[in-house]
């Protein structure tokens, strides 16, 4: 993980240049953008847009597209253009900073390769590469059910009691997101507190339990290396072996987690209506229980059948009411377990953990060697069994795909007859208008059916005729002709000519199917590649380029001598506590944690070369308490003021808000302040006494 070992500049007198000013500007306004993402309305001549889709059409890359009848009998014209919105998010906007810092000259050659390939001992390409076939792993494993199936065991040993069961969830996610990282236990735990919680009788609000999991799991994220893409950075950049990493870390975290527990039990979450003395769950009916009822695999798709459309139909309201807390309570209370799936992927992540430590452990002899040689054959053996087991029950999970297929199928008809037949009741029941002709002569047989045939031409896909028209017509047709002329519509309905186009193959249709093909035949494999933070990628890549171009213009170097003073000025400890501060609100300001990590590193980094110049070292206990806060302060971060502060953060209020759940971004940071005090002002002063008593106050030596 070393990258080009050009050495820093800490030349400051570039940053009166104007490009240098601009790079400054664009880094700030990136990641405000990266806070606040927003999208920007690209107006498209429409006439522009429908060549354009009728050339995709001729082409077959999508369906034939239906024509429209706009203008007629009062209904309003389409404007001239069509509206397209490009999001602006943490994604595109870092990528288009870079794109404009090399339009204008100010970023080159030097800065992309810096910050893709790596300068300064990181290197952002192996670090993708090591954190996504370690994430792999971690996301199959948590594909085969188990941290549910551990999480629904850790709810019946919990029983009843509410601040026990606290208490075993609180231990549960904290040791396992150490071993297998703070993604997967956000992917699958925060889904199992959403369906708790709601279908607790007597838990008015899940508050305390969803903010105490993702703190924890954040917390926990700081022990391992491989936990954390921040980790990885920070280890890098300061060519810190992976177990002493963890030795020099744990105790702190360790006591963070100790002490956060009461403090979050008694002073922030105290109230009996967010953690009852005694949690009162609903009871499963006896034909979903485990022995009546197979567990439902939820990596094949339509396997619930008619449950899954409820449960995306289902409005707020709804989740809370009973049939939403049934299909939550099956969810939680009958969890599907692959028990051969479970067992390989976690001997598997043990191995692959084990190595990775003494590899890293041993470069001192061996030398080193980029740590995904590790990561990225063992997602590939964990890849191939996916794959094999998928091919090995195709069969099976075909047929359960189907079987779901034919329920929605069925559940969709009769909706659709039940509202035919609403509809039908509802004509029917109309007394008849006084002045209408009398049904029995052809002028009103003649009448009724211009006034249907004129309907239907007006309606658009998708869309019922109106009904205060139906009633006019219902007056004026027999009961028999009402059939007749129902079933006229839905032949010649525009419904019906849609789907008649769609038959014709295209791409998407094509693709749509194959898709379709590998979810049914390997759900795993797919279900995990879905879940892989590919997002990541781009926005690391963009954010490193964003920093190394700082370093070039002389801004990381001024960053530095600023910090230089700081220490001078307060010691070891004025170092722990201002990195300690500046790193979390960085988090919240600069990109997320990842982006502040990348930050601070390469200012430590400038701050060491500022010393090496001067011949004044800097003392072995400052500068490693200087690294250690950052390591607290960019896992920590995460749970602070905005959601941006990490893409954890960033999943985990998604996954809320599919599970209907909303946290506001006020309430997020209000809850969280009191949590992210007190955890850094725990680890900070754990710190100081552990850099007190195992530091001297030596020049700084890298072998540490």
């Amino acid at each position: 993980m070393g990258g080009d070992e050009e050495t820093l500049s800490i030349d400051t007198s570039q940053i009166r240049n104007a490009r240098s000013i601009v790079t400054i500007v664009v880094f700030i306004l990136t990641n405000i953008v990266v806070l606040f993402p927003f999208h920007i309305p690209i107006y498209v001549p429409r006439q522009l847009a429908e060549v354009f889709l009728d050339a995709l059409s001729a082409l077959r890359i999508i369906a034939p597209r239906q024509p429209e009848e706009q203008g007629l009998d009062g209904q309003p014209k389409p404007k001239p253009y069509t509206v397209l919105r490009f999001p602006m998010n943490f994604v595109t906007a870092p990528i288009i900073a870079d794109l404009f810092l090399l339009a204008i000259g100010a970023i080159g050659r030097k800065e992309v390769r810096g910050g893709t390939l790596g300068a300064n001992k990181i290197s952002p390409l192996d670090i993708m590469i090591f954190f996504l076939s370690l994430a792999y792993i971690a996301i199959s494993l948590d594909a085969s059910g188990l941290i549910r199936y551990l999480a629904f065991r850790v709810l019946k040993w919990g029983g009843d009691d509410g601040r026990r069961l606290f208490l075993y969830l609180y231990m549960f996610f904290y040791a396992l997101t150490s071993f297998i990282g703070n993604d997967p236990v956000i992917l699958s735990g925060t889904a199992f507190l959403a369906y708790m919680t709601r279908v607790s009788s007597n838990i008015v609000h899940p508050r305390a339990w969803i903010h105490s999991q993702f703190a924890v799991a954040n917390i926990a994220s700081a022990i391992l290396v491989s936990s954390n893409p921040t980790n990885l950075v920070l280890a890098g950049a300061f060519d810190i072996e992976f177990y002493k990493y963890t030795a020099n870390i744990i105790v702190p975290v360790l006591v963070t987690g100790i002490v956060l527990f009461p403090f979050l039990l008694y002073v922030v979450f105290p109230h009996e209506d967010l953690i009852p003395a005694s949690i009162k769950m609903h009871e499963l009916p006896d034909h979903l229980k485990p022995e009546n009822k197979e567990a439902v695999n939820p990596n094949i798709p339509h396997a619930r059948g008619a449950a899954e459309e409820e449960e995306k139909e289902m409005t707020d309201a709804d989740a809370n009411k009973e049939k939403g807390k049934l299909l939550s309570l099956e969810e939680i209370l009958n969890p599907f377990l692959d028990r051969k799936g479970a067992a390989f992927g976690a001997v598997l992540m043990a191995v692959t953990l084990a190595t990775l430590l003494a590899l890293n452990a041993a470069s001192g002899k061996i030398g080193e060697h980029p740590v995904f040689w590790i990561t990225l054959p063992a997602a590939g053996v964990q890849f191939f069994w996916d794959v094999a087991m998928g091919w090995r029950e195709r069969h099976h999970t075909r047929a359960i795909a189907a079987r779901g297929r034919e329920e929605i199928k069925r559940r969709a008809a009769q909706k659709e007859a039940d509202r035919e037949e609403e509809e039908l009741r509802m004509t029917e029941a109309t007394p008849r208008n006084s002045t209408t002709k009398d049904p029995s002569s052809d002028e009103a047989r003649s009448i009724s059916h211009a006034s249907a045939a004129s309907e239907t031409r007006d309606a658009t896909p998708g869309d019922s005729v109106n009904p205060s028209m139906q009633v006019s017509t219902a007056n004026l047709t027999p009961t028999n002709e009402k059939h007749e002329q129902h079933d006229a519509e839905k032949q010649i309905s525009p419904e019906g000519e849609a789907k008649q186009g769609q038959a014709r193959p295209t791409l998407v249709s094509h693709a749509k199917e194959w898709s379709e093909w590998l979810q049914e035949t390997f759900p795993t494999a797919t279900t995990v590649i879905a879940h892989l933070p590919f997002a990541l990628v781009p926005f690391a890549f963009a954010m490193f380029v964003l920093v190394q171009a700082l370093v070039t213009k002389g801004w990381i170097p001024v960053f530095a001598h600023g910090w230089d003073h700081w220490v001078e000025k307060t010691g070891t400890v004025g170092a722990i506590s201002g990195m300690g501060f500046l790193s979390v609100v960085l988090c919240n300001f600069a990109g997320t944690n990842i982006g502040t990590t990348i930050l601070l590193s390469r200012v430590i980094q400038a701050w060491q070369i500022i010393h090496q110049q001067s011949g004044i070292p800097i003392s072995d206990r400052t500068f490693w308490a200087t690294v250690y806060s950052m390591a607290l302060g960019v896992n920590y971060g995460a749970f602070s003021a905005a959601f941006s502060a990490s893409l954890a953060g960033l999943l985990w209020r998604d996954i809320l808000g599919k599970k209907h759940i909303r946290v506001h971004s006020l309430d997020f940071a209000r809850v969280n302040s009191p949590i992210i005090a007190v955890s850094m002002t725990v680890g900070l002063t754990v710190l100081v006494g552990q850099i007190y008593i195992m530091r001297t106050n030596d020049p700084y030596d890298m072998k540490h």
